[in-house]
Formats: C-alpha cells, sequence, structure tokens
C-alpha cells in the first residue's frame, strides 16, 4: 500500500472502529519503516475528528465512539516505540496532562500527549477520572509551565471551569497555564472560562502549546 493509501485506511478503521484494520495498519507502517507521525496525523487522527464531529452531531453514540477510540489505541500501542523523538536541546518546558474527572477518555489526550514529547515537552500523563487536586498537586510538585485536560462529553468539561477556579483559590493561576481540548470542547468554551489555550485538533494543541511557553519579547 502507498502512504496516501494508509492514510485513507487508517482514517477508515478508527472511523468504522475496526481494531484489526487499524492493528494491520500499523503492523504495515512499521514494516515499511514510515514514519508513523504520519499515518498518525493525517490518518488516525483525523478519524477521530470525524468521530468527533459524528458524535457532536448524534450520528454517534458514545459505544461507537469508544469502539473508534480502541482502534486507535490499539494501532497507537504499536506505533508508539517508533515515534523519532526529536533531537532537542533544550525542554520546551513541562506539561502535566490529564483527562478530568468524570471522564475515562483517554485515547485524544495520549496523542496529544505523545505529540508534544516529539517536540521536546517533557509530559507527565495522569491518565484518566483525574481530581482536580491532582493537577494542582502535580503541577506544583514538578514546577510545570502547562496544565492540559481533556473532557469528551459536556458534563465533565464543566471541571475545565472548575479547574480554573481551583487553580485562583491555591494562589496558582499566574504560575501555570492552562490548555484545554476533548471533543466537547470549543474555542469559545477555552474563552468563557478563561483557558490560556485551545486545541481542535493535535496539530493546534501541540502550536499553542508552543506559544505559551514562548519567551515574551
Amino acid at each position: 500500500m502507498s502512504k496516501e493509501d494508509l492514510i485513507k485506511a487508517a482514517i477508515k478503521a478508527v472511523v468504522e472502529g475496526d481494531e484489526d484494520s487499524a492493528v494491520d495498519i500499523a503492523n504495515k507502517v512499521i514494516a515499511e519503516g514510515l514514519n508513523p507521525m504520519d499515518i498518525i496525523g493525517e490518518g488516525f487522527a483525523k478519524g477521530m475528528i470525524e468521530v468527533g464531529d459524528l458524535f457532536a452531531k448524534e450520528d454517534y453514540a458514545l459505544p461507537e465512539v469508544l469502539l473508534s477510540a480502541g482502534a486507535m489505541q490499539k494501532a497507537m500501542d504499536l506505533l508508539d516505540p517508533h515515534i523519532p523523538r526529536q533531537d532537542v536541546k533544550d525542554k520546551m518546558g513541562v506539561v502535566v496532562i490529564g483527562t478530568v474527572q468524570g471522564d475515562i477518555h483517554e485515547i485524544g489526550k495520549r496523542i496529544v500527549g505523545t505529540m508534544l514529547e516529539v517536540y521536546g515537552f517533557e509530559v507527565h500523563d495522569l491518565g484518566a477520572d483525574v481530581p482536580l487536586e491532582t493537577f494542582i498537586e502535580k503541577a506544583k510538585e514538578l514546577k510545570a509551565d502547562i496544565i492540559a485536560t481533556s473532557a469528551l462529553m459536556t458534563t465533565t468539561m464543566m471541571r475545565q471551569n472548575k479547574l480554573e477556579e481551583a487553580l485562583k483559590e491555591a494562589g496558582m493561576r499566574d504560575k501555570v497555564k492552562t490548555m484545554v481540548g476533548g471533543a466537547a470542547v470549543t474555542q469559545e468554551w477555552a474563552d468563557l472560562i478563561g483557558a490560556d489555550g485551545y486545541g481542535q485538533d493535535v496539530t493546534e494543541a501541540v502550536e499553542a502549546a508552543k506559544e505559551l511557553v514562548k519567551p515574551s519579547s
């Protein structure tokens, strides 16, 4: 299969929640010595964006989203060890990332975390269903530059707002930048709650993080 065919197949596998096809594509990428990030970014990740759109329009229910996420997770498990990390002399910054409490969805957050590592960030992934206090404690411990939270559902995205409030109460809001993302999250929501950054997809999230740690002139 050509690279273009693999990209198309990766999108299709994720949208259809086809775990076997996703694994087959990942193995072909490895066998052919292709850069996994090309297939992840243009294929699997775009497939998940399409799934997110279908979920937002209520064409997909949560079980279908989970099937798609599971298919991508299997592919990521295989591809992650083969992703080339940049030889970065100076660390870009420290990021604490996780999915907010009440939400168990990890795939989008995991992809963003991997991409941030590729671009030289030190990433500490707290996993899913993470309490606000854990984000704050870990950020304080690591002197993190960014706290990045993901929320797939409208019912859990409120936790992102609660984090902004909790950081203010802890006297940390001016010490750390915040980023938000997830299927339910929009730029308007980020602006409303006062988050510093937002990414609709993986590429936007990485660019937002790079902007947040850029030295002020």
